[in-house]
This record gives C-alpha cells, sequence and structure tokens, in this order.
C-alpha cells in the first residue's frame, strides 16, 4: 500500500513555483515564434513561389530564347488601398506572350489630391506558382513613387515569362496594389 502524502504549504509554494515558471517559458517562445514566423513564411514563399510573390530586384534578361509553340495571356489588374487618392491603371488589360518573348507594358498613374504623395506599388501573381516564372526587367515597383498635386505619369514595366513556365499555365494574372508611403519617407 501507498502512503499518500498530505500536501503541505511548501509542497504547494514549489508546484506553483514551478507552473508559473513553466508558463512563463512558453509566452516567451510563442512571442519568439510569432516574431520569426514573418521571416519564415517570406522564405518559404520564396523557396516555393506560393503567395504569388515576386522578386523586387531586377531579373536577367532572357537568353533562352522564345518558345513559339505556346502562347500566354497575361492580364493586368491594379488597384488602390483605402485612402490614397490616386487613379491607377494599366494602359492595356491584357496581352499574349510566348514563353521568352520581352514585353513592355505601361501603367497610368496621377495624383489627386491637393498634396505631393509618395507611392508603392506592390506586386501579385496568380497562380501562385507562375511566380517563379514571370521575370521583371524593369518595373515602377521597384522604386516608390514620388507625384507632386495634380502630377500624371506613365511607369514602365518590362517582363518575359519564363520558358520553363509548366504547360498546363495559359494565363498569368499580374495585380499591382498602391500604398501611400509618404510618412515612411518624409522622416
Amino acid at each position: 500500500m501507498s502512503i499518500e502524502q498530505q500536501p503541505t504549504p511548501e509542497n504547494n509554494k514549489v508546484n506553483t513555483a514551478n507552473t508559473v515558471k513553466k508558463l512563463v517559458l512558453v509566452v516567451f517562445a510563442m512571442f519568439g515564434f510569432g516574431f520569426a514566423l514573418v521571416p519564415l513564411y517570406d522564405v518559404f514563399c520564396d523557396i516555393t513561389g506560393l503567395n504569388g510573390k515576386t522578386s523586387t530586384t531586377a531579373a536577367n534578361v532572357n537568353e533562352a530564347g522564345i518558345d513559339e509553340s505556346r502562347t500566354i495571356t497575361v492580364q493586368f489588374i491594379s488597384r488602390t488601398a483605402k485612402g490614397i487618392p490616386w487613379q491607377f491603371e494599366p494602359m492595356v488589360n491584357e496581352i499574349k506572350v510566348h514563353p521568352g518573348e520581352m514585353k513592355l507594358v505601361k501603367f497610368y498613374a496621377k495624383n489627386e489630391s491637393p498634396n505631393a504623395i509618395v507611392g508603392q506599388a506592390v506586386p501579385s501573381v496568380s497562380p501562385g506558382q507562375a511566380a517563379v516564372y514571370f521575370q521583371k526587367i524593369e518595373c515602377f515597383c521597384f522604386n516608390s513613387q514620388p507625384l507632386k498635386a495634380q502630377e500624371d505619369v506613365e511607369m514602365a514595366l518590362q517582363f518575359y515569362v519564363d520558358t520553363e513556365l509548366p504547360e498546363e499555365v495559359t494565363t498569368i494574372t499580374l495585380s499591382y496594389t498602391l500604398y501611400d508611403i509618404t510618412s515612411s519617407v518624409e522622416t
């Protein structure tokens, strides 16, 4: 037969202290994991091409040649984030392109505000697997776009679709969202 120990105030204090230490450790571990999650997610998206993220730097010029046996439809969509009083739109909504073929399209932007505003376009490609095959040579999204009050501009995007794009992908949609980053560049 086992003898059951009676809880004593000393045992309760030790058990409570150990439990509190473990809970504090768990809270700090969760907090650290929360901070590490964003960079880990970015690395995962870069490796897999998921989430439609495209590179924020210029690609090398295509040297693989043009695959004229395939035609890909590239669609362009633009939107402005809430609170940015700009007109922002592609000058062409859709083009046909052969993989490997270099194309140049333009987007139009106008600051309809009475104040100067700095905008930044953030791209996304759909389907997500196509993001790693959409190569931007020159893009207005690489830099911020400062516009004075009522100023307008045509912004260039030069790109090609890599010849290694999977056969089942026949349409790629490139979407840009324009954000007001004025307050972050004024400091």
